[in-house]
């Protein structure tokens, strides 16, 4: 039987000193995963997972190294240690890295106000097979689709236990309910796929098998007949299915890791204008019932709201330990880790500052030009910003929707856009990054 994970890490730590670490951190993961697919009406794939995995980062002096195992056996865990401080002790020095300071710590944390997990009991395989059999079955009912690429369910539960020698110690349940179901229209070369799909927290919450099949069927038949859009510079409407992507851009360039290495595009640009004057965005960990929320980061210091950008101007990093000593900052409780790699820095739940006007309104005011609703591959300088995408989507005239269209690219400099971005109003306010649909003047569009 696994032990507890507060005793796994301690185990761990406790391993990492008879070895000879002079500090160390680790981390104990303990899951289970179900998931369906169903096809035709029928069971395809039924998948099960369950399993603890471990790592262990030690320190000797100003080396580290980190292991990982998914096995728990007390002998398995010293070897870890002795595996890790060997290698550690082999490692090129790095002025930079070590554990927080024990002030530095997050304390007294409210884990029922963030509602991570679901107490509800798991469901079982057959309640899956059905919600999955119920999207397929709802996809196949709209007119013009042909077949069901795949309807799928799912259920995980996570929980996760960290402890330094710091003294740090924390853990969290979380868990995950999911419906997704991919159609196909048409027949032969004019077949066009789309899907549609939902992930909540708690199985309550969770959008119908009947919604999601119908609407993506629904998106299927909408994209049949697509042809190549005119070649020319238009205002582009990116959907709010992916108009995260563009966040995600600028998230990225911000990325504390990025900026110490000296390869971004917002290098310098602190204080600056980087989004239209009444835009921000704010990161909001503590979130209830949203995938990004926790109460402390990889490190075990506190996770805070902040703003990343506020009223249009760049206020700071993402930063871990690590990069704020190397720039010469505060960390910001941005670290992320895995079991088998050192902690570096990322983002937790986002939100743009959202319009005024809907989807529909910017449509009418964009006069021609194109909804993109879906995007392949990705060209982007992290030097420059210089941005190229495969789109596809819906080409607009007169502020109306005319017909589908694909294959084409789509192209622009970051630091441009997102300064002339115009934001709707239908961002789905329980996603991790809630971003609405996002108009951009301008852009190079490269078709027929």
């Amino acid at each position: 039987m696994t032990r507890p994970l507060d005793q796994l890490t301690d185990s761990l730590l406790d391993a990492a000193r008879k070895a000879g670490a002079g500090a160390a951190d680790a981390i104990a993961i303990e899951g289970r995963s179900i998931t369906i697919d169903m096809r035709g009406g029928t069971l395809e794939q039924a998948e099960r997972e369950e399993g603890v995995d471990v790592g262990l980062r030690v320190m000797v002096g100003q080396r580290q190294a980190c292991v990982s195992a998914s096995d728990a056996r007390p002998e398995v865990l010293t070897a870890l240690a002795e595996r890790a401080v060997a290698m550690a002790r082999e490692a090129p020095e790095d002025p930079y890295i070590g554990l927080a300071d024990p002030g530095q710590l997050a304390r007294d944390w409210d884990l029922a106000a963030l509602e991570l997990a679901d107490a509800t009991p798991e469901p079982s395989a057959q309640e899956l097979q059905d919600d999955a059999r119920a999207a397929e079955a709802a996809a196949l009912e709209v007119q013009g689709v042909s077949q069901v690429q795949s309807a799928s369910a799912g259920y995980s539960w996570r929980a996760v236990h960290m402890a330094a020698t710091n003294g740090f110690a924390g853990g969290y349940e979380r868990t995950d309910r999911g419906i997704s179901c991919v159609a196909i229209a048409g027949e032969g070369s004019g077949m066009e796929r789309d899907h549609d799909g939902d992930s909540r927290i708690f199985q309550a919450d969770l959008r119908t098998p009947d919604d999601i099949g119908r609407r993506a069927g629904e998106r299927a038949v909408a994209a049949l007949n697509p042809r190549r859009p005119r070649t020319g510079a238009y205002p582009v409407l990116f959907d709010e299915r992916i108009s995260s992507s563009l966040i995600g851009h600028l998230l990225a360039a911000g990325n504390g890791a990025s900026i110490a290495r000296g390869s971004s595009w917002l290098m310098g640009r602190l204080g600056e204008q980087v989004l239209p004057e009444g835009l921000s965005v704010i990161e909001d960990p503590h979130r209830a019932r949203v995938m990004g929320s926790r109460p402390f980061d990889a490190e075990g210091l506190p996770t805070r709201r902040r703003a990343i950008v506020q009223d249009g101007v760049l206020t700071g990093w993402a930063l871990d330990l690590a990069n704020a000593r190397k720039l010469g900052m505060e960390p910001t409780g941005n670290a992320k880790r895995g079991t088998s790699s050192p902690p570096s820095p990322g983002t937790w739940n986002i939100e743009l500052t959202q319009g005024g006007q809907s989807r529909d309104e910017l449509i009418a005011d964009m006069g021609t030009g194109l909804l993109v609703t879906s995007m392949i591959g990705s060209t982007i300088n992290p030097n420059t910003g210089d941005y190229s995408r495969g789109a596809s989507g819906f080409w607009v005239e007169n502020g109306q929707i005319v017909c589908p269209v694909n294959e084409c690219t789509i192209a622009g400099n970051l630091p441009e856009m997102l300064r002339r971005m115009v934001p709707a109003n239908d961002a789905r306010p329980w996603l991790s990054r809630v971003v609405p649909s996002l108009l951009i003047e301008g852009l190079t569009i490269a078709g027929e």
